[in-house]
C-alpha cells in the first residue's frame, strides 16, 4: 500500500484524503494542520491521524481536546509520497522539509511552475511525472482547459486557443474574498495567467486567456474558441468528448442552466460535498464554424483537482500507466455521470 501524507487538511487536503483512502493501493498515513479547527475535528473523526504542522502550536491541539501523532516532521519521514495542499506559497516553504527526508512531493496550482521538475495533467501528459522528485497538479481553471484541449489536439490539431474564464470571487468557506457587488477584470492585462500556465502541459501551444471575477462562490465559467488545423463537424466533437470520463456532457433535456443547478444535480446523485470532479460542459453549446469550436464550460474549483492527485501520486512512484490509474482512480471515488 502505498502511504501517502496530507500536508493541509482544508478545501483540497480534505477531498483528497477522502480520494486516497477510497483507493485500493493507497493509505492515507496522516494528515497535517496548523491549528486546530472544524476541519482538524473532522480529520479526527474519519480517523486520519492528526499531526501538527508547526511543532510550537502542538498545545493548541491539546487544549482543544484533539489528540495529535506527533510533529509533521515525523509524518513526512515514514511516508511513500506528500500531497501538499497548503495556501499558495506555503508549499514552497515547505519543500525544504520534503527534500531532508527525500519524499517526494506534490503540489497544488498556486505555486510556482518553477518550483518543481513537472508540471501535471493527468489526462495531457501522466508520463511528465514518472520518477520526479516534485510535482505541481495545476490549478483547478489550467486542468479544465487541458482536459478539453488534449483530445481535440489528438484528434484534430489545434491551431489557437482564446479563453475567456468568468471566476468565482472564493470559495463558499472563504468569508474574506470578493468582490461582494463587482466585475473585476482580473486581471486588467492579457493573457491572464492561465494561458502561459497551460503551456507548462502544452509546451507549444498558442493560447490567450482572459480572466474576470464575479460575486460567486459556486464555479468557475469558460468560454472557449479553439481554432483547429482542420475543419469539423460539432456532432464530431461532441462524439469524441462523449468517450472522455472526466467531460460531463449535460444534456439540453436535463434543463440544467448554470452552476447553481449543477451543485444541485451533484448533490441530488449523492456526489460527496455536491463535488464535480469532471468538466461540465454544456453539450449543445459545442458549435463549429469552419475550423473553429466553440463551448461553455463550468469548472468545480473545489474538486476537480481532487483526481489529478491520485493519479500524479501513481505517476511519481511509477505504480500504474495513465490509463490504468485513471480508470482506477474513477472507479473507486465514484466519476460515473
Amino acid at each position: 500500500m502505498i502511504q501517502v501524507a496530507i500536508n493541509g487538511y482544508g478545501t483540497i487536503g480534505k477531498r483528497v484524503a477522502d480520494a486516497v483512502r477510497e483507493q485500493p493501493d493507497m493509505e492515507v498515513l496522516g494528515v497535517a494542520k496548523t491549528r486546530p479547527n472544524f476541519e482538524a475535528e473532522t480529520a479526527v473523526k474519519k480517523g486520519y491521524p492528526l499531526y501538527a504542522a508547526i511543532e510550537e502550536r502542538a498545545d493548541w491541539f491539546a487544549e482543544a481536546g484533539l489528540e495529535i501523532a506527533g510533529p509533521v516532521e515525523d509524518l513526512v519521514e515514514r511516508a511513500d509520497i506528500v500531497v501538499d495542499a497548503t495556501p499558495s506559497g506555503i508549499g514552497a516553504e515547505n519543500k525544504s522539509l520534503y527534500e531532508e527526508y527525500d519524499t517526494p512531493a506534490l503540489y497544488q496550482g498556486g505555486e510556482d511552475a518553477d518550483l518543481v521538475d513537472a508540471s501535471f495533467n493527468a489526462r495531457s501528459n501522466f508520463e511528465a511525472a514518472t520518477g520526479a522528485q516534485h510535482v505541481r497538479v495545476v490549478s483547478c481553471n489550467t486542468t479544465g482547459l487541458s482536459r478539453v484541449i488534449a483530445p481535440l489536439q489528438e484528434a484534430y490539431g489545434v491551431e489557437k486557443v482564446r479563453a475567456t474564464l468568468v471566476r468565482r470571487g472564493g470559495d463558499p468557506g472563504q468569508t474574506s474574498r470578493g468582490p461582494i457587488n463587482d466585475i473585476l477584470p482580473d486581471p486588467v492585462t492579457i493573457p491572464s495567467h492561465h494561458g502561459p500556465d497551460v503551456e507548462t502541459i502544452f509546451p507549444d501551444l498558442d493560447i490567450d486567456t482572459l480572466g474576470m471575477k464575479v460575486p460567486a462562490t459556486l464555479m468557475h465559467m469558460h468560454s472557449l474558441n479553439v481554432t483547429l488545423e482542420s475543419a469539423v463537424d460539432a456532432a464530431d466533437i461532441r462524439e469524441r468528448f462523449a468517450d472522455e470520463s472526466r467531460l460531463f456532457l449535460i444534456p439540453e433535456a436535463m434543463s440544467i442552466d448554470g452552476s447553481g443547478k449543477l451543485k444541485e444535480y451533484a448533490h441530488d446523485a449523492g456526489r460527496p460535498r455536491g463535488d464535480l470532479w469532471e468538466n461540465c460542459i454544456w453539450e449543445e453549446s459545442i458549435s463549429t464554424v469552419g475550423r473553429d469550436c466553440y463551448l461553455f464550460q463550468g469548472i468545480h474549483q473545489e474538486s476537480d483537482v481532487v483526481p489529478e492527485n491520485v493519479d500524479a501520486i501513481r505517476a511519481v512512484l511509477g505504480a500504474a500507466d495513465a490509463t490504468e490509474s485513471i480508470e482506477t482512480t474513477n472507479e473507486h471515488i465514484g466519476i460515473d455521470f
